[in-house]
């Protein structure tokens, strides 16, 4: 934040939409900024990206125009196991499942604004194997005690259907959802 006062930048943030809908972005750690060109990409699609944004690091890099070839994103970044709590043996799968599972879920929960037990039906048919109709109801118990935080977030684009803006509304409570 010091480097963007003084430069007149914009600081960009860097939580993706799982982990605003489970809250597992930090409000003053990867939330700290006036921007966020990944709000409305799922965790899985972070990485698709990443991996797409590589791919171009060669040849085609020059297309991309004035800005000249980006660099890539290091293959250490992506093969490191993604962890909320900074703590060792920790880790989001870990604690949640599956990334796959994970975005299946709550894309069918926020996109699609099913109930959990229909949440982990459609994750179940998407991917191909059983998703346990226990780990949609922790996930949609997180997303609505994380709505506190997404409402201090910054703003960014709305790639999906539905994103964590205007077309999402939610009360700030301290429980999960209704039974």
């Amino acid at each position: 934040m010091g480097v963007s006062n003084l430069t007149g930048t914009l600081l960009l943030t860097t939580g993706n939409k799982m982990e605003m809908a489970v809250g597992y972005a930090t409000l003053c750690g990867d939330m700290c900024g006036g921007y966020n060109p990944l709000k409305d990409l799922w965790k899985t699609e972070v990485f698709a990206v990443c991996r797409w944004r590589n791919a171009l690091a060669g040849a085609d890099a020059a297309a991309l125009g004035r800005l000249g070839p980006a660099a890539p994103v290091l293959e250490a970044i992506l093969a490191r196991t993604p962890t909320a709590e900074l703590e060792a043996g920790q880790t989001d799968e870990a604690d949640l499942g599956p990334y796959p599972e994970i975005d299946a879920i709550l894309r069918a929960l926020v996109e699609d604004l099913l109930d959990p037990d229909a949440a982990a039906k459609q994750a179940s048919a998407a991917l191909g194997h059983p998703v346990e109709s226990a780990r949609a109801w922790r996930l949609a118990g997180l997303l609505h005690r994380a709505e506190w935080k997404r409402r201090q977030a910054a703003p960014g684009p709305k790639v999906g259907p539905r994103n964590f803006g205007l077309g999402w509304r939610m009360p700030i409570t301290a429980g999960g959802p209704p039974a």
